[in-house]
Protein backbone atom coordinates (compact mmCIF):
# COMPACT_ATOMS: atom_id res chain seq x y z
CA UNK A 1 0.00 0.00 0.00
CA UNK A 2 2.82 1.89 0.77
CA UNK A 3 4.04 2.26 -2.71
CA UNK A 4 0.95 2.52 -4.75
CA UNK A 5 -1.26 5.40 -2.84
CA UNK A 6 1.27 8.24 -3.31
CA UNK A 7 2.53 6.88 -6.88
CA UNK A 8 5.05 3.79 -8.36
CA UNK A 9 8.48 5.06 -6.42
CA UNK A 10 9.02 5.60 -3.36
CA UNK A 11 10.08 9.41 -4.28
CA UNK A 12 6.65 9.90 -5.63
CA UNK A 13 5.18 8.50 -2.06
CA UNK A 14 7.17 10.87 0.31
CA UNK A 15 6.66 13.68 -2.58
CA UNK A 16 2.54 12.85 -2.03
CA UNK A 17 2.59 12.55 1.56
CA UNK A 18 5.09 15.81 1.97
CA UNK A 19 2.59 17.70 0.13
CA UNK A 20 -0.43 19.98 1.62
CA UNK A 21 -4.16 20.52 -0.18
CA UNK A 22 -3.94 23.80 -0.32
CA UNK A 23 -5.38 26.93 -2.30
CA UNK A 24 -3.91 29.85 -3.45
CA UNK A 25 0.02 29.60 -4.77
CA UNK A 26 3.11 30.89 -3.13
CA UNK A 27 2.90 33.35 -0.41
CA UNK A 28 -0.75 33.47 -0.59
CA UNK A 29 -1.35 29.72 -0.18
CA UNK A 30 -3.33 28.23 1.98
CA UNK A 31 -2.88 24.69 3.67
CA UNK A 32 -6.28 23.82 4.22
CA UNK A 33 -5.36 20.20 6.36
CA UNK A 34 -3.04 22.40 8.49
CA UNK A 35 -6.10 24.45 9.37
CA UNK A 36 -8.65 21.78 9.28
CA UNK A 37 -6.87 19.17 11.70
CA UNK A 38 -5.59 22.40 14.06
CA UNK A 39 -9.21 23.72 14.40
CA UNK A 40 -10.10 20.38 15.49
CA UNK A 41 -7.87 19.37 17.48
CA UNK A 42 -8.21 23.31 19.23
CA UNK A 43 -12.22 22.09 19.62
CA UNK A 44 -10.90 18.93 21.29
CA UNK A 45 -8.56 20.55 23.87
CA UNK A 46 -11.52 22.30 24.80
CA UNK A 47 -14.33 20.29 25.11
CA UNK A 48 -11.60 17.98 26.76
CA UNK A 49 -11.30 20.29 29.41
CA UNK A 50 -15.05 22.05 29.31
CA UNK A 51 -16.09 18.58 30.20
CA UNK A 52 -13.89 17.99 33.02
CA UNK A 53 -14.89 21.55 34.60
CA UNK A 54 -18.34 20.76 34.18
CA UNK A 55 -18.19 16.83 35.72
CA UNK A 56 -16.04 18.40 38.53
CA UNK A 57 -16.70 16.90 41.97
CA UNK A 58 -15.70 17.77 45.49
CA UNK A 59 -15.24 14.50 46.03
CA UNK A 60 -13.09 11.82 45.07
CA UNK A 61 -12.49 12.83 41.59
CA UNK A 62 -12.53 10.09 38.63
CA UNK A 63 -10.26 8.88 36.72
CA UNK A 64 -11.03 11.53 33.88
CA UNK A 65 -10.96 13.99 36.22
CA UNK A 66 -7.63 13.58 38.02
CA UNK A 67 -5.92 13.08 34.70
CA UNK A 68 -7.18 16.67 33.79
CA UNK A 69 -6.51 18.25 37.64
CA UNK A 70 -2.95 16.26 36.93
CA UNK A 71 -2.28 18.24 33.59
CA UNK A 72 -3.48 21.43 35.48
CA UNK A 73 -1.25 21.35 37.82
CA UNK A 74 1.70 19.85 36.37
CA UNK A 75 1.52 23.13 34.30
CA UNK A 76 0.90 25.72 37.05
CA UNK A 77 3.63 24.26 38.86
CA UNK A 78 6.59 25.17 35.83
CA UNK A 79 4.42 28.48 35.50
CA UNK A 80 5.09 29.34 39.17
CA UNK A 81 8.52 28.52 39.37
CA UNK A 82 9.73 30.51 36.36
CA UNK A 83 7.02 33.70 36.24
CA UNK A 84 7.04 35.69 39.29
CA UNK A 85 4.33 38.25 38.33
CA UNK A 86 0.16 37.53 37.91
CA UNK A 87 -0.30 34.64 36.12
CA UNK A 88 -4.14 35.38 35.25
CA UNK A 89 -3.35 34.70 31.66
CA UNK A 90 -0.09 33.06 31.01
CA UNK A 91 -0.26 30.32 33.05
CA UNK A 92 -3.98 29.37 31.17
CA UNK A 93 -1.88 30.73 28.11
CA UNK A 94 0.60 27.83 28.88
CA UNK A 95 -1.81 24.99 29.72
CA UNK A 96 -3.44 26.09 25.93
CA UNK A 97 0.34 25.84 24.08
CA UNK A 98 1.01 22.72 25.87
CA UNK A 99 -1.66 20.76 25.25
CA UNK A 100 -2.81 21.66 22.02
CA UNK A 101 1.00 21.38 20.43
CA UNK A 102 0.74 18.11 21.91
CA UNK A 103 -2.66 17.32 20.35
CA UNK A 104 -1.02 17.97 17.46
CA UNK A 105 1.82 16.45 17.78
CA UNK A 106 -0.14 13.74 18.46
CA UNK A 107 -1.37 12.88 15.25
CA UNK A 108 1.94 12.14 13.84
CA UNK A 109 1.61 8.82 15.54
CA UNK A 110 -1.77 7.43 13.65
CA UNK A 111 -0.98 5.00 10.69
CA UNK A 112 0.49 6.56 7.97
CA UNK A 113 -1.66 6.22 4.78
CA UNK A 114 -4.96 6.35 6.80
CA UNK A 115 -5.47 10.43 7.07
CA UNK A 116 -4.93 10.73 3.42
CA UNK A 117 -7.02 7.57 2.38
CA UNK A 118 -10.17 9.03 4.50
CA UNK A 119 -9.20 12.58 2.79
CA UNK A 120 -8.98 10.86 -0.42
CA UNK A 121 -12.33 9.47 0.38
CA UNK A 122 -13.82 12.93 0.30
CA UNK A 123 -12.34 14.08 -2.80
CA UNK A 124 -8.49 15.20 -1.74
CA UNK A 125 -6.22 13.73 -3.64
CA UNK A 126 -3.59 15.22 -0.43
CA UNK A 127 -3.60 15.65 2.81
CA UNK A 128 -0.90 16.09 6.05
CA UNK A 129 -2.19 15.23 9.10
CA UNK A 130 0.34 17.00 11.54
CA UNK A 131 -0.10 20.65 11.76
CA UNK A 132 3.38 20.93 13.72
CA UNK A 133 5.00 19.76 10.95
CA UNK A 134 3.75 22.41 8.92
CA UNK A 135 6.13 25.65 9.39
CA UNK A 136 3.20 27.98 8.49
CA UNK A 137 1.72 26.68 12.05
CA UNK A 138 4.61 27.20 14.26
CA UNK A 139 5.81 30.15 12.97
CA UNK A 140 2.12 31.53 13.77
CA UNK A 141 2.57 30.74 17.00
CA UNK A 142 5.47 31.89 17.88
CA UNK A 143 5.28 35.00 16.15
CA UNK A 144 1.94 35.74 18.84
CA UNK A 145 4.35 34.47 21.61
CA UNK A 146 6.89 37.40 19.96
CA UNK A 147 3.83 39.97 20.15
CA UNK A 148 3.02 38.81 23.62
CA UNK A 149 7.18 39.44 24.17
CA UNK A 150 6.79 43.43 23.29
CA UNK A 151 2.99 43.83 25.30
CA UNK A 152 4.79 42.45 28.47
CA UNK A 153 7.61 44.26 27.84
CA UNK A 154 5.91 47.66 27.28
CA UNK A 155 3.35 46.82 30.13
CA UNK A 156 6.19 46.47 32.97
CA UNK A 157 8.82 49.24 31.64
CA UNK A 158 6.47 51.90 28.94
CA UNK A 159 6.89 52.55 25.67
CA UNK A 160 9.62 55.12 26.64
CA UNK A 161 11.93 52.18 29.07
CA UNK A 162 11.42 49.52 26.20
CA UNK A 163 12.86 51.79 23.91
CA UNK A 164 15.51 52.99 26.42
CA UNK A 165 16.57 49.60 26.42
CA UNK A 166 16.85 48.76 22.91
CA UNK A 167 19.58 51.72 22.69
CA UNK A 168 21.31 51.23 26.00
CA UNK A 169 21.51 48.20 26.77
CA UNK A 170 23.50 45.76 27.44
CA UNK A 171 27.00 48.16 26.91
CA UNK A 172 25.91 51.37 28.06
CA UNK A 173 24.07 54.77 27.27
CA UNK A 174 26.95 56.48 25.30
CA UNK A 175 25.01 57.55 21.76
CA UNK A 176 28.05 55.76 20.25
CA UNK A 177 26.68 52.70 21.89
CA UNK A 178 23.13 53.09 20.69
CA UNK A 179 23.65 50.96 17.36
CA UNK A 180 25.48 48.11 18.54
CA UNK A 181 22.98 48.29 20.91
CA UNK A 182 20.15 48.30 18.96
CA UNK A 183 21.24 45.45 16.95
CA UNK A 184 22.52 43.13 19.48
CA UNK A 185 18.85 43.77 21.03
CA UNK A 186 17.30 43.24 17.71
CA UNK A 187 19.19 39.79 17.28
CA UNK A 188 18.45 38.89 20.68
CA UNK A 189 14.31 39.75 19.79
CA UNK A 190 14.41 38.30 16.78
CA UNK A 191 15.87 35.02 17.16
CA UNK A 192 13.22 33.76 20.05
CA UNK A 193 10.61 33.71 17.89
CA UNK A 194 12.58 31.67 14.95
CA UNK A 195 13.84 28.97 17.65
CA UNK A 196 10.62 28.50 19.01
CA UNK A 197 9.82 27.62 15.43
CA UNK A 198 12.27 26.03 14.00
CA UNK A 199 12.64 23.67 16.85
CA UNK A 200 9.19 22.35 16.66
CA UNK A 201 8.70 22.38 13.01
CA UNK A 202 12.44 20.46 12.47
CA UNK A 203 11.62 17.51 15.25
CA UNK A 204 8.16 17.05 13.88
CA UNK A 205 8.84 17.30 10.15
CA UNK A 206 11.78 15.08 10.87
CA UNK A 207 9.72 12.37 12.52
CA UNK A 208 6.94 12.32 10.25
CA UNK A 209 9.76 11.57 7.37
CA UNK A 210 11.39 8.74 9.41
CA UNK A 211 7.46 7.15 9.67
CA UNK A 212 7.99 7.70 5.77
CA UNK A 213 11.05 5.80 5.47
CA UNK A 214 9.72 2.65 8.04
CA UNK A 215 6.75 2.73 5.92
CA UNK A 216 8.81 1.94 2.84
CA UNK A 217 10.97 -0.59 4.77
CA UNK A 218 10.94 -3.94 2.91
CA UNK A 219 12.77 -4.34 -0.84
CA UNK A 220 16.05 -5.44 -0.95
CA UNK A 221 18.47 -5.54 1.88
CA UNK A 222 21.56 -8.02 1.29
CA UNK A 223 20.48 -9.58 -1.66
CA UNK A 224 17.21 -10.58 0.64
CA UNK A 225 14.06 -9.62 -0.59
CA UNK A 226 12.16 -8.01 2.16
CA UNK A 227 8.83 -7.26 0.30
CA UNK A 228 6.62 -10.24 1.55
CA UNK A 229 6.06 -11.24 4.93
CA UNK A 230 9.28 -10.53 6.44
CA UNK A 231 9.63 -7.01 5.39
CA UNK A 232 6.03 -5.99 6.96
CA UNK A 233 7.16 -7.86 10.04
CA UNK A 234 10.18 -5.14 9.76
CA UNK A 235 7.65 -2.45 9.36
CA UNK A 236 5.44 -3.44 12.50
CA UNK A 237 8.81 -3.97 14.84
CA UNK A 238 10.73 -0.74 13.44
CA UNK A 239 7.47 1.56 13.12
CA UNK A 240 6.49 0.27 17.09
CA UNK A 241 10.02 1.37 18.17
CA UNK A 242 9.73 4.55 16.73
CA UNK A 243 6.20 5.30 17.77
CA UNK A 244 7.20 4.40 21.70
CA UNK A 245 10.58 6.78 21.43
CA UNK A 246 7.79 9.39 19.28
CA UNK A 247 5.65 9.81 22.32
CA UNK A 248 8.94 10.94 24.58
CA UNK A 249 9.60 13.11 21.70
CA UNK A 250 6.11 15.00 20.97
CA UNK A 251 5.41 15.40 25.04
CA UNK A 252 9.13 16.74 25.35
CA UNK A 253 8.62 19.12 22.18
CA UNK A 254 5.27 20.45 23.56
CA UNK A 255 6.68 20.87 27.08
CA UNK A 256 9.77 22.52 25.67
CA UNK A 257 7.28 25.16 23.58
CA UNK A 258 5.28 26.03 26.77
CA UNK A 259 8.35 26.01 29.13
CA UNK A 260 9.85 28.78 26.48
CA UNK A 261 7.20 31.00 26.15
CA UNK A 262 6.76 31.30 29.48
CA UNK A 263 10.43 31.95 30.22
CA UNK A 264 10.29 34.72 27.65
CA UNK A 265 7.85 36.39 28.71
CA UNK A 266 9.58 36.67 32.22
CA UNK A 267 12.54 38.02 30.94
CA UNK A 268 10.70 40.57 29.12
CA UNK A 269 9.45 42.32 32.32
CA UNK A 270 12.49 42.13 33.79
CA UNK A 271 14.72 44.78 33.54
CA UNK A 272 18.11 45.41 32.66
Amino acid sequence: MATEQGGSSSTEYIVHHLTHLKVGEGFWALHLDTLIVSTLLGAVFLWIFYSAARKATSGVPGKFQAFVELVVEFVDNQVSEVFHGNRGFVAPLALTIFVWVFLMNFMDLLPLDYPALIASAAGAHYFRAVPTADVNTTFAMSITVFVLIIFYSIRAKGLGGFGHELFTAPFGSHFLLWIPNFFLNLVELLSKPISLAMRLFGNMYAGELVFMLIALLGFTVAGLDLGSGLGFFGQVVMGAAWTIFHILIITLQAFIFMVLTVVYISMAQAHH
